[in-house]
């Protein structure tokens, strides 16, 4: 039997790592279940944003955990946007005019699309917008 697929987003991994974070209890109740549960996949894109906001927010310190903790989860898989990714993210952008998705939520719905991803780990309304599911 395959392996359940969940894309993890960036405000997913930040309210993780931030205790202060509007999401942080939230998340963490549930990351547990969802590593048993599902193989999480992720972007490098993802990890750069998240590894900026949490510099910025926290300090390298925290922002270096989290690359090292990515790289170290055997449960993790960190996906390398390509130039197909790339074609694919910007045919979402024009298909989705009046949306305001960033380059990196539609290159992360291409990737979810070639991964037969179809939920979320997020907080961003724009994964319900382009046709998945968000967990929680």
């Amino acid at each position: 039997m395959e392996e359940k697929k969940l894309f993890v987003d960036t405000g997913a991994w930040f309210a993780l790592a931030d205790k202060s974070d509007q999401y942080h209890d939230q998340a963490i109740e549930i990351y547990g279940d969802l590593l048993r549960n599902y193989r999480l996949l992720t972007t490098n894109l993802i990890i750069s944003e998240t590894y900026t906001l949490l510099c910025r927010a926290l300090g390298h310190h925290a922002a270096i955990r989290f690359v090292d903790n990515i790289e170290a989860s055997p449960r993790v898989i960190k996906i390398y946007s390509d130039s197909t990714h790339e074609e694919q993210a910007i045919d979402i952008l024009r298909q989705y005019h009046d949306q305001d998705f960033s380059y990196t939520d539609s290159v992360s719905f291409a990737v979810m699309k070639q991964y037969g991803a179809v939920k979320a780990f997020a907080f961003d309304r724009h994964f319900i917008t382009a046709g998945f599911t968000l967990i929680p």
